[in-house]
């Protein structure tokens, strides 16, 4: 008999969506060993309004599928990656990390504006304290307005929506997100990494499952070729860096990591602005890959994230951390 698998996962349009695509890869790489059935979990996340700072941290939107798949409700959780927090949970496990979306942000702005053309003192919407702060640092004089729901909401507030209060004159997005829900009309403007450097994690899927599933279980298998070597080893850097750091949501740090193309060395780049935008530091460094990538990608976080502790990131941002 096919293993049966419940899927967990939260209910948004988004969630739902990236979801589907995990489930749709697993029931492929199955092979018919597996039937998968998807069980939507409400998270803090969901439930409770105000700012992601002040309910926490993007781990609102984790916690509840983590207790879902460790008392049984489901035998998988699928999260956007850059919402899991840096601490290895005891009894789960990252079964998978399917490839990466483009990590970029993006500006989905009225009348095709881009960050350049909008007006003196323009309204922007967004909920990351590091979008807002690379904001200001290339446009001290926007307004920056902190926002929170799902993608429609966000975009029914610029200007000239049909399906919002079209209050503001811009918001800033994941192009991942936008990508998968088929929303990329939106966007007038693809941030590159020197304008606005992403979120460790922002465009990876993160797939958890308990840390007893048997090796040669179907699902395993078919987790194990789900998974994708250069994505892993980019958010293992990332995520490092953050973890090193002890940096929460507060923390304004976008970091970037490629594995190079002979996949050998791993780049990794990462931002610290000040909050206000007045201030910004940028380091980045590359490492060798040994016979465990893994272990070389994480050393490669934590070195540079002790390379900004060197140059003052405390300094800058709100860091656990501090020379």
């Amino acid at each position: 008999m096919p293993q049966h698998v419940l899927v967990g996962t939260r209910a948004s349009a988004l969630a739902l969506t990236q979801t589907g695509h995990v489930v749709d890869a697993l029931a492929a790489l199955g092979r018919g060993d597996l039937t998968l059935e998807t069980v939507r979990v409400r998270t803090d996340g969901d439930r409770l309004t105000g700012s992601l700072q002040s309910l926490g941290g993007t781990g609102v939107f984790v916690a509840a599928l983590r207790d879902a798949l460790l008392d049984g409700r489901c035998d998988v959780a699928v999260h956007s990656l850059k919402d899991l927090p840096t601490g290895d949970p005891d009894g789960l496990v990252l079964g998978a990390v399917p490839p990466r979306e483009d990590p970029s942000d993006a500006l989905c702005a009225r009348d095709g504006l881009t960050l350049d053309r909008l007006p003196t003192g323009a309204r922007v919407g967004t909920g990351s304290p590091r979008r807002a702060a690379q904001l200001l640092a290339v446009r001290p004089d926007l307004t920056v307005v902190d926002i929170r729901g799902n993608v429609d909401t966000r975009l029914g507030r610029v200007a000239g929506s049909a399906t919002g209060p079209g209050d503001l004159d811009a918001v800033v997005l994941a192009r991942a997100g936008l990508a998968r829900l088929g929303r990329l009309e939106a966007v007038t403007q693809e941030f590159t990494p020197d304008v606005m450097a992403p979120a460790p994690g922002q465009g990876a899927l993160a797939v958890e499952v308990r840390s007893d599933l048997p090796a040669d279980a179907p699902l395993a298998c078919a987790l194990r070729l789900l998974d994708h070597r250069p994505t892993r080893l980019a958010v293992v850097a990332e995520r490092a860096l953050l973890g090193r750091l002890e940096a929460g949501c507060a923390a304004p740090i976008g970091a970037d990591a490629h594995l190079a193309g002979d996949g050998r060395t791993l780049r990794l780049d990462a931002v610290i602005v000040r909050p206000d935008g007045g201030a910004i530091l940028r380091r980045g460094r590359t490492i060798a890959l040994g016979a465990d990538g893994v272990a070389d990608a994480h050393r490669l976080g934590t070195e540079l994230a002790e390379i900004l502790l060197d140059a003052g990131a405390a300094d800058l941002a709100f860091l656990g951390a501090a020379r």
